[in-house]
Protein backbone atom coordinates (compact mmCIF):
# COMPACT_ATOMS: atom_id res chain seq x y z
CA UNK A 1 0.00 0.00 0.00
CA UNK A 2 1.50 3.45 -0.91
CA UNK A 3 1.44 5.91 1.38
CA UNK A 4 0.66 9.72 0.76
CA UNK A 5 3.25 12.39 0.36
CA UNK A 6 2.81 15.12 2.43
CA UNK A 7 1.77 18.06 0.69
CA UNK A 8 5.01 20.27 0.55
CA UNK A 9 4.13 23.83 1.14
CA UNK A 10 4.98 26.48 -1.42
CA UNK A 11 7.85 28.39 0.53
CA UNK A 12 9.85 25.55 1.05
CA UNK A 13 10.85 24.98 -2.36
CA UNK A 14 14.87 24.48 -2.41
CA UNK A 15 16.80 26.03 -5.75
CA UNK A 16 19.99 25.66 -7.16
CA UNK A 17 22.84 27.23 -4.91
CA UNK A 18 23.56 29.55 -7.81
CA UNK A 19 20.07 30.77 -8.21
CA UNK A 20 19.27 31.10 -4.09
CA UNK A 21 22.28 33.53 -3.65
CA UNK A 22 21.09 35.40 -6.77
CA UNK A 23 17.38 35.74 -5.64
CA UNK A 24 18.71 36.58 -1.96
CA UNK A 25 20.92 39.63 -3.40
CA UNK A 26 17.79 40.69 -5.38
CA UNK A 27 16.48 40.99 -2.48
CA UNK A 28 19.06 43.27 -0.70
CA UNK A 29 19.03 45.50 -3.30
CA UNK A 30 15.89 45.94 -3.51
CA UNK A 31 15.18 46.82 0.05
CA UNK A 32 19.11 48.49 0.95
CA UNK A 33 17.59 52.18 0.37
CA UNK A 34 14.81 51.49 3.06
CA UNK A 35 17.59 50.04 5.48
CA UNK A 36 19.85 52.37 5.70
CA UNK A 37 17.32 55.59 5.36
CA UNK A 38 16.64 55.42 9.36
CA UNK A 39 20.46 55.07 10.47
CA UNK A 40 21.36 58.17 8.20
CA UNK A 41 18.54 60.24 9.57
CA UNK A 42 18.77 59.31 12.76
CA UNK A 43 22.30 59.71 12.98
CA UNK A 44 21.82 63.29 11.41
CA UNK A 45 19.39 64.23 14.20
CA UNK A 46 22.43 63.16 16.29
CA UNK A 47 25.02 64.69 15.12
CA UNK A 48 27.06 61.74 14.51
CA UNK A 49 29.78 62.44 11.72
CA UNK A 50 30.01 60.27 8.98
CA UNK A 51 32.41 57.89 10.45
CA UNK A 52 29.86 57.10 13.27
CA UNK A 53 26.94 57.36 10.70
CA UNK A 54 28.67 54.56 9.19
CA UNK A 55 28.60 52.23 12.28
CA UNK A 56 25.00 52.98 12.78
CA UNK A 57 24.23 51.88 8.96
CA UNK A 58 26.72 49.07 9.38
CA UNK A 59 24.78 47.54 12.75
CA UNK A 60 21.43 47.94 10.67
CA UNK A 61 22.58 45.97 8.16
CA UNK A 62 24.05 43.14 10.71
CA UNK A 63 20.77 42.74 12.44
CA UNK A 64 18.67 42.82 9.62
CA UNK A 65 20.25 40.00 8.45
CA UNK A 66 20.00 37.70 11.80
CA UNK A 67 16.87 38.89 11.63
CA UNK A 68 15.77 37.57 8.64
CA UNK A 69 17.52 34.58 8.76
CA UNK A 70 15.31 33.99 12.39
CA UNK A 71 12.16 34.83 10.59
CA UNK A 72 13.31 32.53 7.19
CA UNK A 73 14.53 29.56 8.61
CA UNK A 74 12.25 29.63 11.95
CA UNK A 75 13.48 27.69 15.58
CA UNK A 76 10.20 26.75 17.93
CA UNK A 77 7.98 29.33 18.82
CA UNK A 78 10.01 31.86 16.57
CA UNK A 79 10.01 32.59 12.64
CA UNK A 80 6.62 32.53 10.97
CA UNK A 81 9.11 30.31 8.06
CA UNK A 82 7.90 32.83 5.17
CA UNK A 83 9.88 34.66 2.45
CA UNK A 84 9.86 37.80 4.27
CA UNK A 85 12.84 40.39 4.79
CA UNK A 86 13.35 41.61 7.92
CA UNK A 87 14.98 45.32 8.12
CA UNK A 88 14.99 49.08 10.78
CA UNK A 89 11.26 50.05 10.25
CA UNK A 90 10.46 53.59 8.97
CA UNK A 91 7.58 53.91 11.76
CA UNK A 92 10.27 54.63 14.36
CA UNK A 93 11.86 57.33 12.39
CA UNK A 94 9.88 60.40 13.94
CA UNK A 95 9.39 58.88 17.15
CA UNK A 96 13.27 58.25 17.56
CA UNK A 97 14.07 61.54 16.38
CA UNK A 98 12.08 63.25 18.70
CA UNK A 99 13.83 61.39 21.75
CA UNK A 100 17.06 62.58 20.53
CA UNK A 101 15.91 65.76 20.14
CA UNK A 102 14.17 66.14 23.71
CA UNK A 103 18.00 65.30 25.20
CA UNK A 104 17.79 61.51 25.88
CA UNK A 105 20.52 61.08 22.66
CA UNK A 106 20.66 57.54 21.27
CA UNK A 107 21.23 55.99 24.29
CA UNK A 108 17.68 56.89 25.54
CA UNK A 109 16.41 55.85 21.97
CA UNK A 110 18.11 51.99 22.36
CA UNK A 111 16.65 52.06 25.62
CA UNK A 112 12.98 52.67 24.93
CA UNK A 113 13.83 50.27 21.85
CA UNK A 114 14.57 47.99 24.43
CA UNK A 115 11.82 47.64 26.82
CA UNK A 116 8.87 48.43 23.97
CA UNK A 117 10.25 45.59 21.82
CA UNK A 118 10.12 43.43 25.35
CA UNK A 119 6.17 44.25 26.26
CA UNK A 120 5.91 43.80 22.54
CA UNK A 121 7.31 40.35 22.40
CA UNK A 122 4.90 39.49 25.62
CA UNK A 123 1.50 40.97 23.30
CA UNK A 124 2.60 39.07 20.69
CA UNK A 125 0.11 35.88 21.08
CA UNK A 126 -2.59 38.35 21.40
CA UNK A 127 -1.92 40.09 18.14
CA UNK A 128 -2.48 36.42 16.48
CA UNK A 129 -5.21 35.59 17.57
CA UNK A 130 -7.08 38.44 15.63
CA UNK A 131 -6.65 36.68 12.53
CA UNK A 132 -10.17 35.90 12.05
CA UNK A 133 -11.06 39.76 11.70
CA UNK A 134 -8.48 39.74 8.74
CA UNK A 135 -11.09 38.36 6.04
CA UNK A 136 -9.97 39.22 2.53
CA UNK A 137 -12.03 42.92 2.83
CA UNK A 138 -9.35 43.94 5.31
CA UNK A 139 -6.18 42.02 4.00
CA UNK A 140 -7.15 43.27 0.44
CA UNK A 141 -6.83 46.66 1.71
CA UNK A 142 -4.08 46.20 3.63
CA UNK A 143 -2.12 44.93 0.49
CA UNK A 144 -3.47 47.48 -1.45
CA UNK A 145 -2.41 50.30 0.91
CA UNK A 146 1.08 49.03 1.25
CA UNK A 147 1.88 49.12 -2.21
CA UNK A 148 0.17 52.80 -3.31
CA UNK A 149 2.26 53.83 0.20
CA UNK A 150 5.24 52.62 -1.04
CA UNK A 151 4.84 54.48 -4.50
CA UNK A 152 5.87 57.80 -3.42
CA UNK A 153 9.16 56.08 -1.94
CA UNK A 154 9.89 55.03 -5.76
CA UNK A 155 8.95 58.81 -6.89
CA UNK A 156 11.48 59.95 -4.52
CA UNK A 157 14.02 57.17 -5.60
CA UNK A 158 13.97 58.41 -9.28
CA UNK A 159 13.86 61.44 -8.77
CA UNK A 160 17.37 60.88 -6.85
CA UNK A 161 16.58 60.47 -3.24
CA UNK A 162 18.06 63.55 -1.96
CA UNK A 163 15.99 66.34 -1.54
CA UNK A 164 18.48 69.00 -0.65
CA UNK A 165 20.61 67.97 -3.73
CA UNK A 166 20.56 70.50 -6.53
CA UNK A 167 19.67 67.73 -9.32
CA UNK A 168 16.86 66.08 -7.67
CA UNK A 169 13.72 65.63 -9.90
CA UNK A 170 16.22 66.88 -12.75
CA UNK A 171 15.61 65.16 -16.15
CA UNK A 172 18.51 63.34 -16.09
CA UNK A 173 17.55 60.93 -13.25
CA UNK A 174 14.17 60.79 -14.35
CA UNK A 175 15.63 59.49 -17.35
CA UNK A 176 18.29 56.81 -16.05
CA UNK A 177 14.76 55.85 -14.16
CA UNK A 178 13.14 55.09 -16.95
CA UNK A 179 15.50 53.38 -18.92
CA UNK A 180 15.95 50.81 -15.82
CA UNK A 181 12.38 50.78 -16.17
CA UNK A 182 11.78 49.84 -19.36
CA UNK A 183 14.78 47.18 -19.20
CA UNK A 184 12.47 45.60 -16.33
CA UNK A 185 10.02 45.20 -18.68
CA UNK A 186 12.05 43.90 -21.77
CA UNK A 187 13.68 41.47 -19.49
CA UNK A 188 10.22 40.33 -18.13
CA UNK A 189 8.95 39.12 -21.25
CA UNK A 190 12.27 37.59 -22.03
CA UNK A 191 11.20 33.74 -21.91
CA UNK A 192 13.82 32.35 -20.34
CA UNK A 193 12.78 31.59 -16.83
CA UNK A 194 16.86 31.91 -15.01
CA UNK A 195 16.05 36.09 -17.21
CA UNK A 196 12.72 36.85 -16.69
CA UNK A 197 12.78 35.89 -12.66
CA UNK A 198 16.00 38.06 -12.17
CA UNK A 199 14.70 40.80 -14.00
CA UNK A 200 14.79 43.83 -10.91
CA UNK A 201 18.29 42.14 -10.23
CA UNK A 202 19.74 42.58 -14.04
CA UNK A 203 18.03 45.59 -14.61
CA UNK A 204 20.01 47.39 -11.23
CA UNK A 205 22.74 46.22 -12.53
CA UNK A 206 21.84 47.12 -16.44
CA UNK A 207 20.99 50.45 -15.31
CA UNK A 208 24.27 51.06 -13.27
CA UNK A 209 26.21 50.60 -16.15
CA UNK A 210 24.01 52.72 -18.02
CA UNK A 211 24.65 55.50 -15.30
CA UNK A 212 28.60 54.95 -15.50
CA UNK A 213 28.52 55.46 -19.27
CA UNK A 214 26.31 58.72 -18.34
CA UNK A 215 29.22 59.53 -15.49
CA UNK A 216 26.16 59.51 -12.49
CA UNK A 217 28.06 56.69 -10.93
CA UNK A 218 31.06 57.33 -8.20
CA UNK A 219 32.73 54.66 -7.17
CA UNK A 220 35.09 56.96 -4.90
CA UNK A 221 33.78 56.34 -1.86
CA UNK A 222 33.72 52.45 -2.31
CA UNK A 223 37.68 52.55 -0.58
CA UNK A 224 37.43 54.56 1.79
CA UNK A 225 36.99 53.17 5.52
CA UNK A 226 38.00 49.37 6.76
CA UNK A 227 37.18 46.72 4.66
CA UNK A 228 36.15 44.12 7.64
CA UNK A 229 34.53 45.36 10.95
CA UNK A 230 32.97 43.44 13.48
CA UNK A 231 29.57 45.38 15.33
CA UNK A 232 30.82 46.65 18.49
CA UNK A 233 28.24 46.10 21.52
CA UNK A 234 26.88 49.42 23.13
CA UNK A 235 29.18 51.12 20.62
CA UNK A 236 27.51 54.39 21.79
CA UNK A 237 27.12 54.05 25.49
CA UNK A 238 25.14 51.73 27.57
CA UNK A 239 21.08 52.44 26.96
CA UNK A 240 18.97 54.67 29.13
CA UNK A 241 15.60 54.35 30.34
CA UNK A 242 12.94 57.12 30.09
CA UNK A 243 9.28 56.87 30.68
CA UNK A 244 8.31 58.90 27.90
CA UNK A 245 10.81 57.45 25.37
CA UNK A 246 9.17 54.22 26.26
CA UNK A 247 5.51 54.79 25.60
CA UNK A 248 6.28 56.66 22.85
CA UNK A 249 8.22 53.69 21.37
CA UNK A 250 5.26 51.15 22.43
CA UNK A 251 3.14 52.93 20.10
CA UNK A 252 5.41 52.40 17.70
CA UNK A 253 5.82 48.81 18.40
CA UNK A 254 2.12 48.25 17.88
CA UNK A 255 2.10 50.48 14.67
CA UNK A 256 5.14 47.82 13.59
CA UNK A 257 2.76 44.57 15.29
CA UNK A 258 0.08 45.76 12.78
CA UNK A 259 1.69 46.28 9.79
CA UNK A 260 3.88 43.07 10.50
CA UNK A 261 0.52 41.04 10.40
CA UNK A 262 -0.51 42.58 7.66
CA UNK A 263 2.92 42.03 5.47
CA UNK A 264 2.83 38.16 6.41
CA UNK A 265 -0.94 37.67 5.73
CA UNK A 266 -0.48 39.64 2.40
CA UNK A 267 2.98 37.26 1.64
CA UNK A 268 1.09 34.10 2.78
CA UNK A 269 -1.25 35.40 -0.12
CA UNK A 270 0.69 35.88 -2.90
CA UNK A 271 2.75 32.57 -1.55
CA UNK A 272 -0.20 30.61 -1.53
CA UNK A 273 0.04 28.77 1.67
CA UNK A 274 -1.80 28.84 5.06
CA UNK A 275 -1.54 31.34 7.52
CA UNK A 276 -2.58 31.21 11.09
CA UNK A 277 -2.73 32.61 14.14
CA UNK A 278 0.41 30.34 15.82
CA UNK A 279 2.63 31.34 12.56
CA UNK A 280 1.24 34.87 12.81
CA UNK A 281 2.40 34.56 16.67
CA UNK A 282 6.10 32.97 15.90
CA UNK A 283 6.31 35.69 12.87
CA UNK A 284 5.50 38.56 15.43
CA UNK A 285 7.84 37.08 18.36
CA UNK A 286 10.69 37.26 15.90
CA UNK A 287 9.89 40.33 15.01
CA UNK A 288 10.16 41.37 18.75
CA UNK A 289 13.13 39.43 19.44
CA UNK A 290 15.21 41.11 16.63
CA UNK A 291 14.04 44.52 17.86
CA UNK A 292 15.09 43.91 21.91
CA UNK A 293 18.14 42.50 20.41
CA UNK A 294 19.06 45.44 17.84
CA UNK A 295 20.22 48.06 20.46
CA UNK A 296 22.67 45.78 21.80
CA UNK A 297 24.58 46.26 18.64
CA UNK A 298 23.37 49.79 17.65
CA UNK A 299 20.22 48.96 15.59
CA UNK A 300 16.59 50.12 15.91
CA UNK A 301 13.15 48.05 15.95
CA UNK A 302 13.00 45.38 13.12
CA UNK A 303 10.48 44.94 11.18
CA UNK A 304 9.14 42.90 7.50
CA UNK A 305 9.92 45.09 4.15
CA UNK A 306 7.00 45.38 2.19
CA UNK A 307 8.66 46.11 -0.91
CA UNK A 308 10.55 42.97 -0.59
CA UNK A 309 6.61 41.16 -0.40
CA UNK A 310 6.10 42.89 -3.93
CA UNK A 311 9.43 41.07 -5.03
CA UNK A 312 8.26 37.91 -4.42
CA UNK A 313 4.79 38.81 -6.05
CA UNK A 314 6.65 39.90 -9.14
CA UNK A 315 9.17 36.67 -9.55
CA UNK A 316 6.91 34.39 -8.17
CA UNK A 317 9.93 32.72 -6.46
CA UNK A 318 8.11 31.81 -3.23
CA UNK A 319 11.12 29.61 -1.64
CA UNK A 320 11.97 30.79 2.18
CA UNK A 321 15.70 29.69 1.17
CA UNK A 322 15.96 32.27 -0.99
CA UNK A 323 15.43 35.40 1.48
CA UNK A 324 17.07 33.49 4.22
CA UNK A 325 20.37 33.86 1.32
CA UNK A 326 18.99 37.53 0.98
CA UNK A 327 19.57 37.70 5.15
CA UNK A 328 23.09 36.26 5.34
CA UNK A 329 24.12 39.03 2.57
CA UNK A 330 22.89 41.70 4.93
CA UNK A 331 25.04 39.75 7.50
CA UNK A 332 28.54 39.92 5.24
CA UNK A 333 27.07 43.21 4.03
CA UNK A 334 27.44 44.22 8.05
CA UNK A 335 30.35 42.57 8.27
CA UNK A 336 32.13 43.93 5.22
CA UNK A 337 31.42 47.66 4.77
CA UNK A 338 33.24 47.84 1.39
CA UNK A 339 30.31 45.67 0.07
CA UNK A 340 28.06 47.85 1.13
CA UNK A 341 29.84 50.68 -0.18
CA UNK A 342 29.83 49.36 -3.38
CA UNK A 343 26.12 48.49 -3.20
CA UNK A 344 25.41 51.69 -2.10
CA UNK A 345 26.72 53.19 -5.52
CA UNK A 346 24.16 52.25 -7.31
CA UNK A 347 22.72 55.42 -8.07
CA UNK A 348 18.77 56.00 -6.61
CA UNK A 349 17.25 56.90 -9.77
CA UNK A 350 18.01 53.32 -11.14
CA UNK A 351 16.28 52.11 -7.62
CA UNK A 352 13.31 54.52 -8.49
CA UNK A 353 13.12 52.57 -11.90
CA UNK A 354 12.72 48.99 -10.49
CA UNK A 355 10.61 50.25 -7.15
CA UNK A 356 7.60 51.40 -9.47
CA UNK A 357 7.30 47.88 -10.77
CA UNK A 358 8.19 46.04 -7.62
CA UNK A 359 5.93 48.84 -5.74
CA UNK A 360 2.89 48.75 -7.75
CA UNK A 361 2.69 44.66 -7.94
CA UNK A 362 2.37 44.79 -4.05
CA UNK A 363 -0.89 47.18 -4.76
CA UNK A 364 -1.76 44.59 -8.21
CA UNK A 365 -1.78 41.84 -5.65
CA UNK A 366 -4.15 43.62 -2.87
CA UNK A 367 -7.06 44.24 -5.86
CA UNK A 368 -6.86 40.66 -6.80
CA UNK A 369 -7.30 40.12 -3.27
CA UNK A 370 -10.40 42.66 -3.54
CA UNK A 371 -11.86 40.62 -6.41
CA UNK A 372 -12.30 37.48 -3.99
CA UNK A 373 -14.58 39.91 -1.80
CA UNK A 374 -18.16 39.26 -1.76
CA UNK A 375 -20.06 42.67 -2.45
CA UNK A 376 -23.52 41.68 -2.73
CA UNK A 377 -26.15 42.16 -0.06
CA UNK A 378 -23.95 44.06 2.53
CA UNK A 379 -21.14 46.78 3.27
CA UNK A 380 -18.42 45.60 2.16
CA UNK A 381 -17.73 48.37 -0.39
CA UNK A 382 -18.04 50.85 2.10
CA UNK A 383 -15.11 49.06 4.09
CA UNK A 384 -13.21 49.07 1.12
CA UNK A 385 -13.41 52.59 -0.15
CA UNK A 386 -13.36 54.14 2.97
CA UNK A 387 -10.64 52.51 4.68
CA UNK A 388 -8.23 52.78 1.41
CA UNK A 389 -9.44 56.52 1.70
CA UNK A 390 -8.36 57.06 5.15
CA UNK A 391 -4.87 55.59 4.25
CA UNK A 392 -3.97 57.39 1.31
CA UNK A 393 -4.95 60.73 3.17
CA UNK A 394 -1.41 61.21 4.95
CA UNK A 395 0.20 60.11 1.52
CA UNK A 396 -1.57 62.75 -0.52
CA UNK A 397 -1.22 64.74 2.04
CA UNK A 398 1.90 64.45 4.42
CA UNK A 399 1.18 67.26 7.17
CA UNK A 400 -2.53 66.51 7.56
CA UNK A 401 -1.72 65.39 11.25
CA UNK A 402 0.88 67.59 12.15
CA UNK A 403 -1.94 69.49 14.51
CA UNK A 404 -2.91 66.05 16.16
CA UNK A 405 -1.69 64.99 19.44
CA UNK A 406 1.80 62.35 18.97
CA UNK A 407 0.37 59.66 19.94
CA UNK A 408 -2.04 59.78 16.85
CA UNK A 409 0.04 61.24 14.78
CA UNK A 410 2.13 58.44 15.29
CA UNK A 411 -0.66 55.70 14.03
CA UNK A 412 -1.70 57.10 11.52
CA UNK A 413 1.03 59.09 9.84
CA UNK A 414 1.45 55.75 8.31
CA UNK A 415 -1.12 54.90 5.50
CA UNK A 416 -0.24 51.23 5.72
CA UNK A 417 -1.47 51.17 9.78
CA UNK A 418 -4.79 54.08 9.57
CA UNK A 419 -6.14 52.08 6.79
CA UNK A 420 -5.53 48.77 9.01
CA UNK A 421 -6.77 50.37 11.38
CA UNK A 422 -9.83 51.53 9.63
CA UNK A 423 -10.45 48.51 7.96
CA UNK A 424 -10.47 45.77 10.92
CA UNK A 425 -12.75 48.66 13.00
CA UNK A 426 -15.29 49.00 9.81
CA UNK A 427 -14.96 45.29 9.43
CA UNK A 428 -15.81 44.68 12.60
CA UNK A 429 -18.66 47.11 12.59
CA UNK A 430 -20.73 45.84 9.61
CA UNK A 431 -19.74 42.43 9.68
CA UNK A 432 -19.34 41.20 13.01
CA UNK A 433 -21.39 43.43 15.61
CA UNK A 434 -25.50 43.19 15.69
CA UNK A 435 -27.04 41.30 13.17
CA UNK A 436 -24.74 40.75 10.45
CA UNK A 437 -25.00 42.39 7.01
CA UNK A 438 -28.54 43.63 5.59
CA UNK A 439 -28.69 43.30 2.12
CA UNK A 440 -30.13 46.95 1.79
CA UNK A 441 -27.07 48.62 4.44
CA UNK A 442 -26.18 50.94 1.80
CA UNK A 443 -27.37 52.64 -1.32
CA UNK A 444 -23.48 51.69 -2.17
CA UNK A 445 -23.77 47.95 -1.65
CA UNK A 446 -23.37 46.32 -4.84
CA UNK A 447 -26.77 44.62 -6.69
CA UNK A 448 -26.77 40.94 -6.56
CA UNK A 449 -25.67 38.95 -9.73
CA UNK A 450 -28.36 38.55 -12.19
CA UNK A 451 -27.90 35.75 -14.88
CA UNK A 452 -29.90 34.07 -17.68
CA UNK A 453 -30.12 30.62 -18.53
CA UNK A 454 -28.29 29.41 -21.51
CA UNK A 455 -31.48 27.95 -23.23
CA UNK A 456 -33.21 31.18 -23.10
CA UNK A 457 -30.12 33.25 -25.09
CA UNK A 458 -30.30 29.97 -28.00
CA UNK A 459 -33.61 30.63 -28.04
CA UNK A 460 -33.68 34.04 -29.06
CA UNK A 461 -34.09 35.58 -32.96
CA UNK A 462 -33.65 38.49 -34.49
CA UNK A 463 -36.54 41.13 -33.92
CA UNK A 464 -36.92 39.64 -30.49
CA UNK A 465 -37.13 41.59 -27.79
CA UNK A 466 -38.74 41.65 -23.86
CA UNK A 467 -41.71 43.64 -23.29
CA UNK A 468 -42.97 43.23 -19.45
CA UNK A 469 -40.68 40.50 -18.68
CA UNK A 470 -41.97 38.47 -21.45
CA UNK A 471 -39.86 37.64 -24.41
CA UNK A 472 -41.59 38.53 -28.00
CA UNK A 473 -41.03 38.07 -31.27
CA UNK A 474 -41.07 40.77 -33.77
CA UNK A 475 -45.13 40.74 -34.81
CA UNK A 476 -45.67 41.04 -31.11
CA UNK A 477 -46.14 37.03 -30.16
CA UNK A 478 -45.24 36.55 -27.06
CA UNK A 479 -42.12 32.91 -27.23
CA UNK A 480 -42.18 30.19 -25.05
CA UNK A 481 -39.48 28.75 -23.99
CA UNK A 482 -38.84 25.41 -22.10
CA UNK A 483 -37.49 26.09 -18.22
CA UNK A 484 -34.26 24.38 -18.28
CA UNK A 485 -33.91 21.42 -15.66
CA UNK A 486 -31.77 21.85 -13.08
Amino acid sequence: MNKQKTAVRPEDERLPLGSTIAYGFQHVLTMYGGIIAPPLIIGSIAGLDGAEIGVLITACLFMGGLATVLQTVGIPFFGSQLPLVQGVSFAGVATMGAIVTSGGGLPAVFGAVIVASVIGLLIAPVFATIIRFFPPVVTGVVITTIGLTLLPVAAGWAMGGNREAEDFGSPQNLLLAGITLVIVLVLSKVPVGAISRLAILLAIVLGTIVAAILGRVDFATVADGPIFALPSPFAFGMPTFEIAGIISMFIVILVTLTETTADILAVGEIVGTKVDSKRIAAGLRADMLSSAVSPVFGSFTQSAFAQNVGLVAITGVKSRFVVTAGGVVLVVLGLLPVLGRVVAAVPTPVLGGAGIVLFGSVAASGIRTLAKVDYRGNMNLVIVATSIGIGMLPIAAPTIYDQMPAWFDTIFHSGISSAAVAAILLNLLFNHLGNGPDKDASVLAAAPTRSIPVAYLEALEDGDSVVDGRIVDKDGNEVTVDRPEH
